[in-house]
């Protein structure tokens, strides 16, 4: 039934964009024909670039969630990889030479410490020979990532890549650090999240300021723009999905990999099982442990994705004024998991539907109406609401925010 209200309303707001966007064109020197005048190529082309750290974040928090652990720290993890990308990058790309070889040995050395640190959880396996596999081929494939984008790309976007990946690595270092005090020491989810959120929100700004003398960044390269020849060309949807952020190019691939992986593989069975009945899990031979850590540790490399592709995608600077420049976006992103009812294509949706009400309050800032601005800037919480309001509450994973032992009864 709340699926067939989700549908409902989408259609209904599809149908209400098509006539409003037809009635523009018949009239154009209208207040509707200024007002569809704003929604080009340019303005989905806006909404689909901002809806990347809502989205991520969501996806993050659906295989977290799903998994019977709720991190609300995704804020939090935003953050992180939004100030560490660009403080890496600055660090980089100073004002001396491009120091691509200690960015590879930056990124080598948190992929050790990750390694290191799950194999004392016992994350890796039992045996030494287990471990030595796993370790050594994560940390391989690192150190193939870091060789390839230092041959394929130049210095500088190089480096901005390997400030990128450590962005993500650090990130996920924060979501492993909030497993280990939810799953190993059973503490109170919500309040865990929270914590990483607040440690977040005060200490980017803190080492910002440390860093740079002020909470805001100076600017760094970005990752620029991936073209596809002949394809940006065609109208409306080249500009859109064909001359974007790779970051934007990676949503779209996490997206449906998501899904197939939560409805069509073992470990998406596991995942789904954990925060269902853990118990029945466990009883058929699969360490609950084991996969909610792995779960948690996605969200960390979902956010840190997320976090990264904002400051590093084409922003080019950290602002830790404030809320920070990631400004709620995490938050967003669990409304639009619980509005895509933990559906990785439900949470996208849900998250552009957010992204497009921001990119709208943006430009009809700049049509010339008696609006005050700070009204304008409500307009996608407004929506956060309202749309909570009329879906009504999402089904939760049965054993969401409960601890479990394996010698439990």
């Amino acid at each position: 039934m709340r699926s067939l209200v989700r549908f409902a309303l989408f259609a209904v707001a599809a149908l209400g964009l098509g006539v409003l966007l037809v009635v523009g064109r018949l009239f154009p020197g209208t207040a509707v024909g200024e007002f569809a005048a704003v929604l080009d190529a340019s303005y989905a082309a806006s909404a689909l670039r901002l809806s990347v750290p809502i989205a991520f974040a969501a996806l993050g928090g659906i295989f977290a969630e799903r998994s019977g652990v709720i991190n609300i720290g995704l804020e939090g993890l935003l953050i992180v990889s939004a100030f560490t990308g660009v403080a890496v990058a600055h660090w980089l790309t100073g004002d001396g030479p491009v120091a691509v070889g200690a960015g590879v040995i930056l990124l080598l050395l948190l992929a050790l410490l990750l390694v290191i640190a799950g194999a004392a959880l016992g994350l890796l396996g039992d045996d030494r020979s287990e471990i030595a596999v796993r370790g050594g081929g994560g940390l391989l494939a690192t150190a193939v990532l870091a060789g390839l984008t230092v041959v394929l790309a130049g210095p500088t976007l190089a480096a901005t890549w390997l400030a990128f990946y450590a962005a993500v690595l650090v990130s996920t270092g924060f979501a492993l650090l909030f497993a280990v005090v939810t799953i190993e020491y059973r503490a109170d989810q919500v309040i865990a999240g929270l914590a990483v959120w607040l440690i977040a929100l005060g200490a980017a700004p803190f080492a910002s300021n440390v860093i740079w003398g002020a909470v805001n960044s100076p600017g760094v390269d970005t990752l620029g723009t991936w073209t596809t020849p002949v394809l940006s060309e065609l109208p409306v949807v080249g500009s859109v999905l064909f001359d974007a952020e790779p970051i934007v190019y990676f949503l779209l691939l996490a997206t449906p990999l998501s899904w197939y992986t939560l409805a069509h593989t073992s470990f998406g069975y596991w995942v789904r099982a954990s925060g269902e009945n853990p118990k029945a899990l466990d009883t058929a031979g699969v360490d609950v442990r084991r996969v909610r850590y792995a779960a948690v540790l996605l969200s960390g490399v979902f956010s840190g994705i997320g976090g990264a592709g904002l400051s590093l995608g084409r922003v080019g600077s950290f602002v830790g004024s404030g809320s920070t420049m990631i400004d709620g976006r995490g938050w967003i992103g669990i409304t639009a998991m619980l509005f895509g009812n933990y559906n990785p294509f439900g949470a996208f949706g849900a998250s552009l539907l957010f992204a497009s009400l921001d990119a709208l309050q943006f430009r009809l800032q700049q049509l010339d109406y008696a609006v005050p601005d700070s009204l304008m800037q409500t307009v996608p919480y407004v929506t956060v609401i309202l749309v909570l309001a009329l879906v009504g509450r999402t089904r939760t994973p049965d054993a969401a925010g409960e601890h479990y032992e394996a010698d439990e009864d």
